[in-house]
């Protein structure tokens, strides 16, 4: 037991920290789990056996069936129709991100939802005269209250839903059992009800408005005092090189935006463009490096641009615009300088914003990780495969991305069947999902060659890792040891309390670590703490599952919370002031919820 405690604090460390990828600390933690057998009782086969678990299996299955969805640009649509709805009414934009998010999320996983909407929602904000703060946090909420509508609204549901079956299995005096997939959707209507309601009226008053109204990206970012036009002198010593050759010097962080030519604009790609005597040239650097740099080069200093007005291209289409880093994306845990970013969209990084802070200069060594956002310049050409490109999150909707909406009525069928068949008990879940699968392959809505692309690898590798790790709970005796311990406050309180003391301690977790890991984590424990107190152990998994699918307090809770961390201009505060509340209400309506509908006795 004093091994795999030592190995749940090693890995809720690395988690924390993010001193390495989560899916790699969970592999590490599984490799750790077989290399200690004689301690963890997790053999080989045990230590692998999360690969071929059903609850990482479905997932895999509802991220390739939630792309399918995307392809066919259904989403998009809703988010259309929604800011017709809306205008510039801010009580009608914020009750259609909640309405349109939630239900959605219920029936496809609710991360590609958010990545999907966070450029819907951010340009209905901006062409609705509201700042994109006002409306990205309860986009991201919206999405975690839908995934309690279903067993397949989030990857949690689905793993929580295996876990209890394998204790159920393995303890038959627990009564537990998988999830029917619509089992706790008259709990979770309850709290997407309360959670919406608080949204749109003590929620909207407590988020701050971070972006500007008025898009402006160069002001928003603070950018002016980095942004600068230079004229090259005769006898600068930059006049018969390249773009390239001039400032391949690692000794000034510069980057070139534009050559001007005669009045002629000229963008990227700019690397082979030779400079000329007289041409006028847009650099991003800041004041120390310019002035170095025309003492050196013979460069004239013309100004500044004031406004990313200035920052269009000849054919008045947007270059300028925010980037996030999903989770999967090749550039995660890479650095602008290892990766191939730049050359392969021939893109300029002006600025870089990470866990909330903007920096301007010298980030061509930051490592890159899951929701950092880029503030970014590329011809249109460029930009469009960047929206096409799953690796990225471009914060801007483009009218010109192609979608297959002729196969609308397959993907709504095929999903409706997939979630119709286990609610019938006619297939468990896992065989729908794959089924589903197959037949959006067949119906042409997905191309065979987009399903590998369409899993979160890490993800699965998550899963699969961390899943090992609640069986040494289990085996090893240490889920009933810590069972034990928390049982000991049913000497001051009662069952309902417990129950309640364990969804804020799931809540807490899953606020610092993943919200997967906290599942694996914390199943185990609060079932055996119910055999203890003769409480319903059903009760006490379901109340550890809501907890861990709703985590509002921090962006690093929650994969969505990231995806719209950068968008919004927030601070790390923020989600505190406004998910505190919440989680707090939401623990009180639950805990509630589960005992009358399911009671805390069994």
């Amino acid at each position: 037991m004093l091994v795999v405690f030592a190995l749940i604090l090693l890995a809720l460390t690395l988690f924390a920290t993010e001193w390495l990828p989560i899916d790699v600390t969970a592999i590490l933690v599984m490799v750790l789990l077989i290399l200690l057998e004689p301690w963890t009782r997790i053999t080989a086969q045990e230590g692998i056996a999360g690969f071929a678990s059903p609850a990482t299996i479905t997932v895999l299955a509802m991220l390739i069936l939630s792309t399918g969805i995307n392809r066919t640009g259904i989403v998009q649509m809703l988010g259309s129709k929604m800011a017709a709805f809306a205008g510039t009414d801010r009580r009608k934009q914020l009750a259609a991100t909640v309405g349109i998010t939630g239900p959605v999320s219920g029936f496809i996983n609710n991360t590609p939802v958010v990545a999907i909407l966070v450029p819907v929602i951010t340009d209905l904000a901006h062409n609705g005269k509201t700042s994109p703060s006002k409306l990205l946090i309860p986009l991201s909420f919206a999405s975690m209250l839908g995934g309690t509508l279903t067993v397949v609204g989030t990857s949690t549901n689905i793993l929580a839903s295996d876990i209890a079956a394998q204790l159920g299995a393995e303890s038959p005096g627990l009564g537990l059992h998988a999830f029917g997939m619509f089992e706790f959707t008259k709990l979770g209507v309850v709290v997407f009800a309360v959670g919406a309601l608080y949204l749109m009226t003590v929620g909207v008053r407590l988020l701050p408005e971070r972006v500007p109204a008025e898009e402006d990206l160069v002001e928003e970012y603070a950018l002016q005092e980095f942004l600068a036009d230079v004229v090259v002198s005769p006898n600068s010593t930059l006049a018969g090189k390249t773009v390239e050759e001039a400032f391949q010097d690692d000794t000034f962080d510069v980057d070139v935006l534009q050559l001007i030519r005669h009045g002629e604009q000229f963008d990227e790609p700019l690397a082979r463009k030779e400079i000329q005597e007289g041409d006028t040239l847009r650099l991003r650097t800041n004041r120390d490096t310019l002035e170095r740099l025309m003492d050196a080069e013979g460069l004239t200093f013309l100004g500044g641009p004031q406004a990313d007005d200035d920052l269009k291209s000849s054919e008045e289409e947007p270059v300028l615009v925010e980037v996030v880093i999903p989770s999967g994306s090749f550039l995660v845990g890479e650095t602008l300088a290892s990766s191939t970013f730049r050359q392969r969209y021939s893109a300029n990084v002006l600025a870089f914003r990470t866990r909330g802070d903007v920096i301007r200069d010298r980030f061509e060594d930051i490592r890159i990780r899951v929701g950092d956002t880029f503030l970014v310049q590329a011809p249109p050409d460029s930009l469009s495969r960047l929206v096409q490109n799953e690796d990225f999150i471009v914060a801007h909707e483009f009218d010109d991305v192609t979608y297959r909406k002729e196969k609308i009525p397959h993907a709504v069928g095929i999903v409706g069947g997939v979630v119709a068949l286990p609610a019938l008990g006619v297939l468990p879940i896992v065989a729908s999902a794959l089924a589903g699968v197959v037949a959006m392959i067949l119906t042409g809505v997905l191309k065979p060659n987009e399903l590998y692309s369409s899993v979160e690898w890490n993800v699965i590798f998550l899963l699969a890792g961390v899943i090992p790790l609640g069986t040494a709970l289990q085996q090893t005796g240490a889920a009933a040891v810590l069972g034990d311990t928390v049982a000991t406050t049913a000497t001051v309180l009662p069952a309902i309390g417990v129950l309640w003391v364990f969804y804020i301690a799931t809540g807490l977790l899953t606020s610092v670590i993943s919200n997967n890991a906290s599942v694996v984590l914390m199943i185990p424990v609060a079932a055996s703490a119910a055999q203890s107190i003769g409480a319903s152990a059903f009760a006490f998994v379901l109340a550890v599952t809501f907890a861990a699918s709703t985590a509002f307090m921090t962006p690093v809770g929650y994969q969505t919370n990231l995806f719209v961390y950068g968008p919004g201009g927030y601070r790390f505060s923020d989600f505190l002031r406004v998910g505190a509340p919440l989680q707090l209400l939401l623990s009180v309506v639950t805990v509630l919820g589960i005992a009358f509908f399911w009671g805390v006795r069994p």
